[in-house]
């Protein structure tokens, strides 16, 4: 997959653009409605030899525009939806930066840059994709559109999960709650967080509990806090974990940032300075402040049996 990376003002410049089928939207989390609206995508490009793409925007326009929702954390961050992507089999990303000036410009605009000055041959959204100023325009104004130009257009339905339809917003509820199996099923692919091993207070490996310390990149959009059972992959291998994320109350008081420590099971390699990808799976409990060393480690002896259970 080709990754172009563009201001909205480029997309009237570029030369020898492939024709392409594309779907178009932020889609944040790539969850399973995400996916429907892509294998649209790439099935009307298999069907009329065409490229397939995805146009999308970064960042989520609410952190431009300065919203009271603003959302500078993700699902999947920019180097995540780009593996999901190549990973389905699309040709290119088109990846637009996002502006006040984009957000002001017409429904009519809009499609100048956006459909014709990438050499879109059929376009597939959403069917509540809006864009333009103030989103005045739709997936009806997108029809019509398609009347008048050369493209043509496809609304794809909402994709529903126990009569509810399938949102980022939703599965940033159940993620938020700890619901990691519930999110997980909505998205239709692990929920993960790729980050480098560094140098902790090296605590653990003195109780019998040695951790991995991962450095989170700010743009993730994390669970609550708590102990949870987690896969880690390390240098392509696989490994069952028990990770927790949280504040460390019981060795610390003034930690305003969580940290991610994981204890790999049956592993006992030198890993600092690696990037290891962790897949939340369950949340196991709550982070607690114990009352002394030996009541930690008995609770850490608990989890480990459980989440080996968990795994097995």
């Amino acid at each position: 997959m080709q990754t172009i990376k563009l201001n909205y003002s480029e997309t009237m410049k570029l030369d020898d653009m492939p024709a392409i089928s594309a779907a178009i939207g932020f889609f944040d989390g790539i969850h399973r409605g995400h996916q429907e609206v892509i294998k649209h995508a790439i099935d009307a490009a298999q069907e009329n030899q065409l490229k397939s793409a995805v146009i999308t925007f970064h960042p989520h326009p609410s952190v431009v525009l300065g919203k009271a929702d603003t959302r500078e954390d993700y699902l999947t961050p920019l180097h995540e939806k780009e593996a999901i992507l190549e990973n389905m089999g699309i040709d290119y990303l088109y990846l637009i930066g996002f502006t006040k000036d984009l957000a002001g410009l017409s429904p009519e605009n809009f499609i100048e840059h956006f459909i014709n000055g990438l050499a879109v041959r059929h376009l597939v959204s959403g069917f509540d994709f809006t864009y333009g100023k103030k989103g005045a325009g739709n997936a009806d104004t997108l029809q019509k559109a398609a009347e008048q130009h050369t493209f043509t257009y496809e609304a794809v339905a909402k994709v529903e999960s126990a009569e509810e339809k399938i949102s980022s917003t939703k599965i940033r509820q159940l993620v938020g709650n700890g619901n990691i199996e519930g999110a997980v099923d909505l998205l239709g692919h692990p929920l993960t967080l790729t980050g480098e091993v560094i140098t902790g207070d090296q605590r653990g490996r003195t109780i019998g509990y040695p951790t991995a310390n991962i450095r989170i990149a700010e743009e993730y959009f994390l669970p609550k806090v708590g102990v949870y059972a987690v896969e880690v992959l390390v240098k392509g291998k696989t490994y069952a974990g028990m990770a927790n994320l949280g504040f460390k109350p019981t060795f610390q008081q003034d930690a305003v940032v969580p940290n991610l420590e994981v204890h790999i099971l049956d592993f006992d390699e030198q890993i600092y300075g690696e990037d290891v990808t962790v897949s939340w799976r369950n949340f196991i409990r709550e982070e607690v402040k114990f009352n002394g060393i030996d009541a930690l480690v008995a609770q850490l002896d608990r989890d480990k049996e459980q989440i080996s259970a968990y795994f097995a």
